[in-house]
């Protein structure tokens, strides 16, 4: 993916940029943040022009080119509705920002000064802005154009650099950095999860995460089955039995804090979900191609990181491989029995995420003894039907740390919603034939789920993210929306200024 060079220019001279953004206001106001750049070049009067001949009233998320003329600098001037002042809101100002990147991609544009970052939206401060607009703007090179897809003619974006009216400062240029680095992350995750699965195969997944080690410095190590079959990994093994693709472990380790112990991402990787013996039904099967939306997401923010290199560490893993019916799949009624020792009846082989997912987590807990665990997966159709595809469910074994998730959500518009855990809902997990049954029935479904992998983790901090519902969208304009990387990148970059805190705190008292 091009990259954007972001930068930072207080002193506003119009006339060194081919192309200006304006955020706009109902009623052809032009925003108060802009003054100074009115003072310059009398905006305002020609904005109130547009807007009495109806031309251009500022309607949000609307957007209109003004070409001036030959000669002139800037040669454009993007103007972007935000609606009416009073009630900017989040969404409001991200969907205007889209729209902005848009049209930009639709232009000549190629040098840009973007007033937008000069709007603050609720109560978030001016980094937040920034960080929004690099990485709406980058977001917007992404292009799927994989060799599979045939005759297609990819981006050739134009813009090449982008300023912001704004004086230089660490903080604002940590934002505009995480920002480009979510954005190129984001791009990874939606490369992988958007390739057919005869493509993306657990062999390529963690071909990827060599290839970000190369290219990073990450740690590797890739099981295979044999090895998970020697380790006794049951549960996941019964997955993979009914496929001739071999499944991987793929496992990543970011080294950025010493000796502290590891944050770790645990991300499902089902490279295409059939349902096994208890098959699917037809239609939209193909989009199971996406039910490696959290191994995806792994890789993308170690991508991230890669970029941004924060003093933490990270470690990721990734179990991987492909649910089919054959004469060697699991059956319904079989038991299994996991690398924590639990044994498991297998009351619908479809449950298959979190019959992965538990020796994953049961292994990066043997191997790294990480601080906490989050995992991420595309795990309950449950989750669509009780919040649809705006948020990510969210389970937690330790209230800070789903506050942290959920501040983290908040923080990127990538947001989650917390569902409960308790004993209520074990009771769902009962079985006559073993330790505990994979499904526990339709009522609460993603909380069973979330449940299930509770019993793998109660000796360390864990969370669940259910990312069925957002990991991608459906229809003309389907393809993968590379979430919950901004969250998550943003909870790690949280967690790493938490752990600095606590390094200082610690160095101070010995002193």
């Amino acid at each position: 993916m091009k990259r954007i060079s972001f930068s930072f220019d207080a002193t506003t001279t119009l006339n060194s940029y081919d192309t200006i953004i304006l955020p706009v206001f109902a009623d052809g106001q032009l925003a108060e943040a802009c003054t100074e750049l009115d003072k310059e070049s009398n905006l305002s009067q020609m904005i109130v022009q547009l807007n009495e001949s109806a031309d251009f009233t500022g309607k949000a998320a609307k957007t209109f080119m003004v070409m001036q003329p030959s000669g002139s600098a800037p040669s454009r001037i993007l103007l972007v509705g935000l609606g009416k002042a009073e009630s900017l809101t989040t969404k409001t100002y991200l969907e205007a920002t889209k729209a902005a990147a848009v049209a930009i991609e639709n232009s000549g544009a190629q040098n840009v000064l973007n007033a937008l970052a000069l709007i603050s939206v609720q109560n978030f401060e001016q980094a937040w802005s920034v960080r929004q607009n690099s990485q709406i703007f980058q977001q917007s090179f992404y292009d799927y154009a994989h060799e599979s897809r045939g005759e297609h003619h990819p981006k050739e974006p134009k813009l090449n650099s982008m300023a912001f009216p704004l004086t230089e400062t660490v903080e604002l240029a940590n934002a505009a950095s995480q920002g480009q680095a979510t954005a190129v992350g984001m791009g990874l995750t939606q490369d992988l999860a958007n390739m057919p699965s005869n493509f993306c195969t657990p062999s390529h997944l963690a071909d990827t995460a060599i290839e970000l080690g190369k290219t990073y410095g990450f740690d590797t190590n890739i099981l295979d089955r044999e090895q998970m079959i020697e380790m006794g990994m049951g549960s996941f093994m019964a997955v993979a039995q009914g496929t001739i693709t071999p499944p991987k472990m793929i496992c990543l380790s970011y080294k950025g804090a010493g000796d502290e112990a590891p944050i770790a991402l645990v991300g499902k990787g089902v490279t295409f979900d059939t349902g096994g013996i208890s098959l699917k039904p037809g239609a939209a099967m193909d989009e199971m191609k996406y039910d490696m939306g959290g191994a995806a997401t792994v890789l993308g923010v170690f991508k991230a990181l890669g970029e941004l290199k924060p003093n933490i560490n990270v470690v990721g893993v990734i179990p991987a491989t492909e649910n089919m019916p054959s004469g060697n799949a699991i059956k319904p009624g079989d038991v299994v029995t996991s690398l924590s020792g639990q044994t498991i009846e297998i009351l619908n082989t479809d449950a298959e995420g979190r019959l992965i997912l538990c020796d994953a987590l049961t292994y990066a807990q043997q191997t790294y003894q990480p601080e906490k665990i989050v995992d991420m997966a595309t795990l309950t159709g449950a989750c669509i039907i009780a919040l649809g595809n705006h948020v990510s469910g969210l389970m937690a074994n330790d209230q800070s740390m789903a506050d942290a998730l959920l501040a983290a959500g908040q923080e990127t518009y990538d947001r989650f919603w917390q569902l409960p855990l308790g004993e209520e809902w074990d009771e769902q997990l009962k079985s006559n034939f073993a330790d505990m049954a994979n499904i526990g029935g339709r009522a609460g479904g993603t909380i069973t789920a979330g449940q299930f992998l509770a019993r793998f983790t109660k000796e360390v901090k864990w969370a669940h993210l259910d990312i069925a519902g957002t990991a991608w969208v459906s229809g003309d304009k389907k393809g993968a929306t590379g979430r919950p990387v901004p969250a998550v990148v943003q909870y790690l970059l949280t967690e790493t200024e938490n752990l600095r805190s606590k390094l200082e705190n610690n160095d101070a008292d010995n002193y």
